[in-house]
């Protein structure tokens, strides 16, 4: 086991029921917020974002709304919210819904305060990797999902659909200064939409598991996470006003959001990125599903990390496990569990003749997940994966 960690998580974190009640309570990082929230209409039709901007208003600050991220956010969706930004004057910004605003935030706080294009900061794939000139606007996160735990790091993946990129960028200073985690705000997301972002927070941790640079703090966080995950996620999936569950996936998906501060995710994400790169209407979680199995069974086969297989088996419902394979009978249950093991390629445009196609993308746009897993993993091999994992 690796004793070796090195770990700094300035986010204070209010977790539990009706934290969204204590935000007007807090210190907050600047006097007028812009209040960045998605396209679509749950947040306001939830109430969320008035109750909000009364938190906010009660704490002194002035407001300004923008609604402009869709699911799989853009460059161009992060250009037009910095540029509001500034005009509208905002010293921070107030992250309000899922994954893909609390990604979008990273970016926007970036650009905001830095010239030129996103694409002129991001490493990898046609990014031009320089470093942030500016500190980022400061950033408060409210996430009304459990998937991705962006809400208590630097990191947020965008698309560019003119180079069919999908990259995460990131920077320690852009880490966000609070972050609230009411379940309460998480009972609204539909079933389909609860199993796709529980399992995007299951694989965070699992592939922290695998990866070749797991030490004592992230693993026993992880674990505890998957097991959470694994246990209650059925139910939210079948029950979402059933807060405990709703409270134990939120706790896993936050927590993963610090493992992967102490331990890289692994080339699971980089792969389903370059899915979703070329097909934008691919929920990411479900893209993860598709190729679990299939990504698993290659170390598997590899006896890359058979130990990790079989812890995560034991606290995903197989206390007896002692095969690595017993990882896949535990994954395959769940997913039947979560209606989501039916899920096909196909369905969303994908063909199988693009799959190495999807393999160099992976490779090159975020080709640094590939470092951490336990072995490698060449382009054939990971097209490999992509083929047997189609349907």
């Amino acid at each position: 086991m690796n004793m070796k960690f090195d770990f700094n998580n300035p986010t204070r974190i209010l977790f539990g029921s009706g934290m969204l009640n204590e935000l007007g309570n807090q210190p907050m990082p600047g006097k007028k917020a812009m209040v960045l929230i998605s396209n679509g209409k749950s947040t306001k039709a939830n109430g969320y974002l008035d109750r909000t901007l009364d938190q906010l208003h009660k704490a002194g600050v002035e407001t300004a709304v923008f609604a402009g991220i869709m699911e799989n956010p853009l460059k161009e969706a992060v250009m037009k919210g910095a540029v509001f930004a500034r005009e509208n004057l905002c010293d921070f910004i107030v992250a309000l819904g899922g994954g893909a605003v609390l990604d979008s935030s990273v970016a926007i706080s970036a650009m905001a305060t830095n010239d030129g294009d996103l694409w002129d900061y991001v490493v990898g794939g046609t990014g031009k990797g320089k470093p942030l000139s500016n500190k980022g606007l400061p950033i408060v996160t409210i996430t009304t999902t459990s998937g991705t735990g962006s809400e208590v790091n630097c990191w947020g993946v965008i698309s560019n659909l003119e180079t069919k990129e999908k990259i995460g960028f990131g920077d320690p200073m852009l880490v966000p200064v609070l972050a609230i985690v009411d379940p309460e705000l998480i009972r609204t997301v539909p079933p389909k939409y609860t199993a796709y972002q529980g399992f995007d927070a299951l694989f965070h941790n699992t592939e922290v598991m695998m990866s070749n640079g797991v030490n004592i703090l992230s693993e026993t966080i992880a674990l505890s996470a998957i097991e959470n995950i694994v246990k209650y996620l059925p139910v939210a999936v079948r029950d979402g006003n059933n807060l405990e569950a709703r409270e134990r996936i939120a706790y896993g998906s936050t927590m993963a959001g610090i493992t992967m501060q102490l331990t890289s995710t692994t080339a699971q994400h980089s792969m389903e990125h370059a899915m979703s790169a070329y097909h934008h209407n691919l929920p990411h979680g479900a893209g993860l599903i598709m190729i679990s199995k299939e990504f698993a069974q290659f170390f598997i086969d590899k006896h890359a990390c058979d130990g990790q297989f079989i812890k995560m088996a034991r606290v995903m419902g197989i206390p007896e496990a002692d095969k690595p394979e017993d990882f896949i009978t535990a994954l395959l249950k769940l997913q039947e569990e979560c209606g989501v093991a039916d899920l096909k390629m196909s369905d969303f445009g994908i063909q199988k003749d693009e799959c190495m196609t999807l393999a160099v993308n992976a490779h090159e746009t975020m080709g640094g997940l590939f470092l951490a897993n336990p072995c490698e993993m060449s382009d054939e091999e990971c097209a490999a994966v992509f083929e047997k994992s189609y349907k």
